[in-house]
């Protein structure tokens, strides 16, 4: 019997990582700011902004933190509105909500990207800034986007959580907006458990960043960079304490070199995937839009002509029979990527008829790049089988025998 193959663990640690950690043992030298230049975090930084063409970074202890220093560093007032998509990770208005401003969600149409008609819409003068989440790794309509953002003077965050490596036009997702937010949890292309970070070629981005991050003090004369800004702001700024420590540099330095190769084997498996699925009636993977290369270890598809939450709940339920785990993003109970379960959100849920269609019908399942072609095609047959199983055109079998 051929068992459903594992989807959840990461690629081991490169080897490299494991002489620097015992340094940092033996040392107790765990706080980035304890050595006087070069502890693990600020190398950390500099090989980042080279690796995305960014001027500066600052890693610290999640995306989630980044995205909050990002909107803290624009200096908007309290109570600003800021533009998120509607399909997201309940992260990302947090980080709005805890930046003192107020998220304002856009549609998001059935592939999976912004709906540009309601963004320019809600584009008025009451929005003080824009964080356009590329969930999944989709990439909305970033040349309109930056066009409407640009003639309204709005500054735009690219929360980049799920897109290390995707380009538009041959640029780094990340680098089109003000600022470019990176996520190193357990389940993205480069894994250290947690933590992020921030690029940006803004001098007073970075230097408003470093000092809230928690660069007390004088600690942020050990970041090579824009010295003049930092003594301007320098006790002018509160602090949140949202630093990066050096064993969760030297976990993701050594996995930087293997972005490029996780990039193009999570882009084959995708594909070869999504070729699968989009051959039957039942399933469809949309696809990228035309300036777009993504950087996918996951596939998101649509369930087509399953007219009722009982048909999309067996469906689930087939394919998990299978060993395929399968998330239905409006389905799943308390799911924080559902927008209606974002109660902290002043004024409650919008109505958003079509983000919400899209959310009972939209499908996810893990693609590590880390999978070999008969991996993939376990889980293209089992997400086919239990489809024409729920829609009756072939007869319940056993699976992986």
């Amino acid at each position: 019997m051929t068992l459903a193959p594992n989807v959840y663990d990461a690629e081991p640690i490169p080897d490299a990582a494991r002489d620097e950690i015992e340094r940092l043992l033996q040392s107790g030298d765990l706080f980035r700011y304890t050595a006087p230049e070069n502890a693990p975090v600020a190398l950390l930084e500099r090989e980042f902004a080279a690796l995305m063409g960014a001027r500066f970074a600052l890693c610290v202890s999640s995306c989630s933190a980044a995205l909050f220093l990002s909107l803290k560093s624009l200096d908007l007032p309290r109570g600003a509105r800021v533009l998120i998509p509607a399909f997201t990770f309940a992260a990302v208005p947090s980080a709005v909500v805890h930046a003192d401003c107020q998220p304002v969600l856009v549609e998001v149409g059935e592939n999976f990207r912004i709906d540009m008609a309601d963004f320019e819409a809600k584009l008025d003068d009451s929005i003080g800034a824009i964080l356009i989440s590329h969930m999944r790794g989709h990439t909305s309509d970033m040349d309109a986007i930056m066009t409407l953002a640009e003639t309204r003077g709005v500054p735009v965050i690219e929360d980049a959580a799920h897109s290390l490596g995707t380009t538009w036009h041959g640029r780094n997702i990340g680098t089109l907006g003000k600022v470019g937010c990176f996520s190193f949890q357990s389940y993205k292309l480069v894994n250290a458990g947690e933590g992020g970070v921030m690029i940006t070629d803004d001098p007073d981005i970075i230097a408003r960043a470093i000092i809230m991050s928690g660069a007390y003090e004088h600690n942020w004369k050990k970041h090579p960079v824009v010295q003049d800004r930092f003594g301007h702001w320098q006790n002018k700024l509160p602090l949140y304490n949202m630093r990066m420590q050096n064993l969760s540099a030297a976990v993701i330095r050594p996995q930087l070199p293997e972005v490029a190769r996780r990039v193009r084997d999570g882009r084959s498996n995708h594909d070869h995937v999504a070729g699968r699925l989009n051959a039957t009636p039942w399933l469809h993977v949309p696809d990228a839009l035309p300036p777009e290369k993504r950087a996918p270890d996951s596939i998101q598809f649509n369930l087509i002509g399953f007219d009722s939450d009982d048909m999309a709940r067996a469906f689930q339920a087939a394919a998990k029979a299978r060993g395929v785990s399968v998330q239905v993003f409006g389905l799943s109970s308390d799911n924080a990527r559902a927008f209606w379960n974002w109660q902290f959100i002043e004024g409650g849920a919008p109505d958003l008829p079509r983000t919400r269609a899209m959310l009972m019908r939209a499908c996810d399942v893990r693609l590590p790049a880390r999978l070999t072609r008969a991996d993939l095609d376990y889980i293209a047959d089992a997400l086919i089988d239990a489809a024409e199983m729920v829609m009756g055109e072939t007869p319940a079998r056993a699976f992986g025998t």
